[in-house]
């Protein structure tokens, strides 16, 4: 949670420290260049992702979660403190950008290590409903970053929050990552990881991760249209409501936070369904959803012009979009063996996000600056339909056994291997 709300209170509060650094061009071209920073932390997460997988295969789960959270305290405190433009020129903006590179490491890792560790901890038959936990506390880090601005809009003035009040919030974000460095330093290792039969010179290399290429290129293809789709829904929807349907900023806030309560807590009931029917149905619902209603969720929602039309319609695009959320994390980890399942996971889905989920907010905007917004939409559903044509083809992952070594993850991809054990064909 306060990795998360660490990562996302840079983009909930861009509406006011934007003018802080970049003082030229109108709302448009400030966010567009804050955008731009955001989407850096994301290309720093495939680096993350090979960084702290490998500490994950080779040091163990607890190793890689501790070293997350503490780049990500450092890049709070250096947000915290950034000078503006009035004081320092662009020199805020080199900062700024330094505390993006280390959040794109720290999340690079965080994403996998967390996954890994909740899969391999969980009963063979829970998976799904516990690392869909994952999606919760992110969620919840969200949560509580639109929750802290509800209040700091409620209790500062406009001027007060444009000038120092959006400093408060990475503040906190430091200190909550202080408390969890000492949480995570006593956690266990998971059975899996310690049992692991990989000799060690193997593990978390590039060399293994090679011999699952088509595992590796899975989870980018399933990844893409998931971030994409999440993103925009999360992250860009607050500017959206204000930036283009004419909300007031706190009604637009309002609305992120009531949508994603409800979103967090139907992460764990699709995971426990996903327990009983498969991944494959959640995944299938969730792209077709998002193919062929993004297009007219987000054109009615430019035309809400009030709270509840426009909550209603953040439900709904949430609500498809938990097919992805709930049970993306174990997918993902089953789908390679141990010696090799972190950086697996890490690496190809920090890819993903940095060429698609990343840049969302970076293209959103840029559509809209150019006069056609809605062809970001077209953009959106794009990237749903090509995951829908991977999730089409994929088999079945429940019930591979994460502690068998080798080749546990082939056969979900095998297309032309019949079932083998513990993995029923799709």
């Amino acid at each position: 949670m306060v990795e998360w709300f660490d990562w996302f209170v840079y983009a909930s509060f861009a509406t006011y420290f934007a003018g802080s650094f970049f003082p030229e061009g109108n709302d448009t071209a400030k966010l567009m260049n804050t955008a731009g920073i955001f989407a850096v932390g994301f290309f720093m997460r495939p680096v993350g992702g090979w960084l702290l997988g490998r500490v994950g295969d080779r040091k163990g789960r607890k190793a890689a979660l501790t070293l997350t959270v503490t780049l990500m305290s450092a890049s709070a405190v250096l947000i915290a403190v950034a000078p503006t433009y009035a004081v320092a020129g662009y020199g805020g903006v080199a900062v700024l950008l330094v505390a993006r590179l280390l959040q794109g490491l720290s999340v690079g890792g965080e994403y996998a290590a967390s996954a890994t560790y909740l899969t391999e901890a969980s009963a063979p038959g829970r998976r799904g409903f516990a690392s869909s936990f994952q999606y919760v506390s992110m969620t919840a880090g969200q949560i509580l970053g639109l929750g802290l601005q509800i209040v700091l809009q409620r209790t500062l003035t406009s001027d007060e929050l444009h000038s120092w009040g959006w400093r408060i919030p990475f503040v906190v974000g430091a200190l909550g990552a202080a408390v969890i460095f000492y949480l995570r330093r006593n956690m266990l290792e998971t059975e899996a990881y310690e049992e692991s039969g990989t000799a060690r010179e193997e593990r978390g290399t590039i060399k293994a991760l090679l011999r699952h290429k088509r595992e590796a290129f899975l989870v980018i293809a399933l990844t893409m249209g998931g971030t994409v789709a999440y993103y925009t829904y999360t992250t860009y929807l607050t500017k959206y409501l204000s930036n283009t349907a004419g909300l007031p900023k706190q009604t637009a806030t309002l609305v992120s936070f009531c949508a994603l309560i409800v979103f967090a807590c139907l992460q764990p009931l699709a995971g426990a369904l996903s327990d009983r029917i498969g991944r494959r149905p959640l995944l299938i619902t969730f792209a077709v959803g998002s193919t062929f209603l993004t297009v007219p969720i987000m054109t009615l929602l430019r035309q809400a012009g009030s709270f509840w039309p426009a909550l209603g319609l953040s439900l709904l695009a949430l609500v498809v979009i938990t097919g992805y959320t709930s049970i993306n994390a174990c997918v993902k980890a089953e789908l390679f063996p141990t010696g090799v399942r972190s950086l697996g996971v890490a690496l190809p889905y920090a890819i993903a996000n940095a060429l698609f989920g990343g840049t969302a907010e970076y293209v959103a905007l840029w559509f809209k600056k150019g006069g056609i917004e809605s062809g970001f939409y077209w953009y959106v559903a794009g990237c749903a339909a090509v995951s829908l044509v991977v999730y089409l083809t994929m088999r079945e992952t429940r019930d591979i056994d994460l502690k068998r070594v080798g080749e546990e993850a082939r056969p979900a991809l095998d297309d032309h291997a019949g079932p083998k054990d513990g993995v029923p064909a799709s």
